[in-house]
């Protein structure tokens, strides 16, 4: 069986682009025993990705001429593995490809898909991987309470929006930050944030990004209590400096790193000043957890309590260029390729 697939070309410097991938064919083997054979029917894109291309992530590196690595919604279309029913859909470490043969390793990771929460892709965003890492930063390390100031960054995000919202559920003051006023606007609007700040928000007078640390006085004046931080860099800075006593942080992404830029060091006494609590999130120690998240957050999606987004590129070729404008921050909720 002939399919497509995507190749890395060339390890991206900086920012990828669509040149540093290859859209090519190959040959498909039938399934044997032990394995079987899959559809993709949609692929998640993630910011971990470009970590793994640079070779610093802590899953296995993805080098020049490798299958770019990747979860995928699924469909079983040949089964010689008594888990995979045929027609069944499941959410599997595919690649980058149209179809893909799951050996055993794979298949006893995949992911039944929960057929009560539509759309299906859904188990790629917030009933997925990001869903978890929203949930289990929020249940397992924030211990945040009712009336916290509870400030997350990349706010619009799969990651951001819904830990920012599960914030929300529990009695915070939810405030995010984001780049531009459209993801303002969504995480005020419809997740219903009390604030957002737009770091991307211009100064008629003097030409230049806004202070976020001016506007993070004046948001959270009495100090934040809880941290979720999804890119590093000065963003995690500022916000340290603004730190109410007994401060939680939750370090999970690093997204102002992720196309090679330095780290911006983080000064310890802010974190000794505010007697605060610093965690690292790493959504592979969760994965216990994996069904009490989709049964919560299953939950409050089919109430109406819980809002999510999806940025759709359509056909396998998207890809390159999909997972470039994710990189560069500007996808619009969960980024996600529908073959």
């Amino acid at each position: 069986m002939q399919i497509q697939q995507i190749t890395l070309r060339r390890t991206p410097e900086g920012q990828p682009t669509e040149a540093d991938f290859a859209l090519g064919t190959a040959e498909l083997p039938a399934a044997e025993g032990g394995q079987a054979r899959v559809r993709v029917i949609a692929l998640s894109l993630d910011p971990y990705l470009r970590s793994a291309m640079a070779g610093r992530h802590l899953s296995a590196a993805i080098h020049p001429g490798d299958v770019v690595r990747g979860e995928g919604l699924v469909e079983v279309l040949e089964s010689r593995h008594p888990r995979l029913q045929n027609g069944t859909r499941w959410v599997a470490a595919c690649g980058w490809r149209s179809h893909a043969v799951l050996d055993a390793a794979a298949i006893e990771a995949a992911r039944p898909v929960v057929a009560e929460v539509q759309p299906a892709t859904l188990a790629l965003g917030v009933l997925g991987m990001p869903g978890l890492t929203a949930w289990a930063g929020f249940t397992q390390l924030a211990h945040a309470k009712a009336g916290d100031t509870f400030v997350v960054s990349a706010a619009s995000g799969p990651v951001g929006a819904t830990v920012g919202q599960l914030a929300r559920l529990a009695g915070c003051r939810v405030i995010g930050i984001a780049g531009g006023p459209e993801k303002c606007a969504w995480s005020t609007g419809v997740a219903g944030f009390d604030d957002c700040i737009d770091y991307q928000t211009k100064d008629r007078a003097e030409d230049r990004a806004e202070d976020l640390r001016a506007a993070l006085r004046r948001h959270a004046p009495g100090g934040v209590d809880v941290y979720f931080d999804n890119v590093g860099g000065d963003t995690l800075l500022a916000v340290c400096e603004q730190l109410a006593p007994g401060a939680r942080i939750v370090l999970c992404g690093l997204m102002a790193q992720y196309n090679g830029a330095a780290p911006v060091p983080l000064n310890p006494g802010l974190i000794i000043r505010a007697r605060a609590t610093v965690r690292g999130l790493v959504v592979y120690d969760h994965w216990a957890h994996f069904d009490a998240m989709v049964t919560e957050i299953g939950a409050h999606i089919r109430a109406g309590r819980l809002h999510w987004r999806e940025d759709i590129a359509h056909g396998l070729a998207a890809a390159p260029a999909a997972f470039a404008r994710l990189m560069a921050g500007r996808n619009q909720g969960k980024a996600l390729v529908v073959l």
